[in-house]
């Protein structure tokens, strides 16, 4: 399985002047964070979360290393409220999706930022809200209908920065062909529901720059009171014979004067080799060679027969002159 298509996106709303989310778009690696706290606190929590995102290594894998990436996020954001008191107080909320070498999707949560699926034609929220409606909806005390309009919705029970160390949600999910996988804060998620999510995902599955560009503006639409950022991201199998890219087909090609060698040992004689086609400057160097030659030996050839020529011609020469000379005297003594 393979990461076929991402895109992210994030937008400070209608009402908002300052935008407290941050989120990372690094494959394999997405993920999103929502800062809370006074003045500029917030923003500086999400961008801390998202630095430690972007610069952790861990040495782990699957769900250990998710879970250690974000509670260095953690750390980063509690050390700095700890020390600053202009950031005393601030968090973050936290959502990571990892695509592991195997296909897997590991995800880590913490707060009510969510992470969602959209297979075949369904779509279902990954996470669970970390904020007190959603625990009272989990308790029965509350329905989601009366969850959407309590006016303690937005108070969440878990964040980055508040305390040393974080509970974090982790769980993977073994992804089909087609998935197609959304990350959102909750500026989106409170501002469109589930049915028009998957709506928007549908139409646009197939162009994710266009997808997230949609479900912005669906929150503005909705009230856009809050920062809204998404990312979407969608995995398919790897092709099959799939084609090298021109790096790898020129390394994996067998060079020309290999391909048909035959060894001596084979005890097989290979036929004379073919003249290779000259160049057009080889063509003209080996034609002047050709004219020199011929000249040379055309030279050669007529010496010996130019010089009997020019004999012969001197010899009728001196005949014809002696037979003048005869006829002249026979001429003067006839008188």
């Amino acid at each position: 399985m393979r990461i076929a298509d991402y895109a992210g996106l994030t937008d400070t709303g209608r009402k908002r002047r300052r935008n407290e989310d941050a989120y990372v778009v690094a494959p394999p690696l997405f993920g999103v964070a929502d800062g809370m706290g006074g003045a500029q606190a917030g923003e500086l929590a999400s961008s801390l979360a998202a630095a430690a995102m972007r610069e952790t290594n861990s040495n782990g894998s699957g769900e250990e290393r998710v879970a250690e990436l974000i509670q260095e996020a953690n750390r980063r954001v509690h050390d700095r409220a700890s020390t600053d008191a202009s950031a005393s107080g601030m968090g973050t909320t936290m959502t990571v999706a990892l695509v592991e070498p195997d296909g897997r999707v590991v995800f880590g949560h913490v707060g009510d930022s969510r992470a969602y699926l959209l297979r075949d034609d369904r779509l279902e929220q990954l996470t669970d809200d970390h904020s007190l409606v959603a625990e009272l909806v989990r308790r029965g005390e509350l329905s989601p209908a009366e969850a959407e309009v309590h006016p303690q919705r937005s108070v969440i029970t878990r964040a980055l920065g508040t305390d040393p160390d974080v509970d974090i949600d982790t769980f993977d999910v073994t992804p089909q062909p087609g998935d197609v996988f959304l990350i959102c804060s909750d500026g989106l998620s409170s501002y469109v529901d589930g049915d028009e999510i998957e709506r928007v995902m549908l139409q646009n599955r197939g162009d994710l720059d266009a997808g997230a560009k949609a479900l912005i503006q669906a929150a503005n639409r909705g009230g856009g009171d809050d920062n809204i950022t998404a990312i979407l991201f969608r995995v398919e199998t790897e092709p099959a014979g799939r084609e090298p890219d021109e790096q790898t087909r020129e390394l994996a090609a067998v060079p020309g004067d290999e391909e048909d060698t035959l060894h001596p040992e084979d005890g097989i004689q290979p036929p004379p080799p073919a003249e290779p086609a000259p160049t057009a400057v080889d063509t003209m160097v080996v034609s002047a060679d050709d004219i020199h030659a011929a000249i040379a030996e055309h030279e050669t050839s007529e010496a010996p027969q130019a010089g009997l020529g020019r004999r012969l011609l001197a010899l009728l020469v001196i005949i014809a002159l002696i037979a003048i000379i005869v006829v002249l005297v026979w001429w003067g003594l006839a008188r």
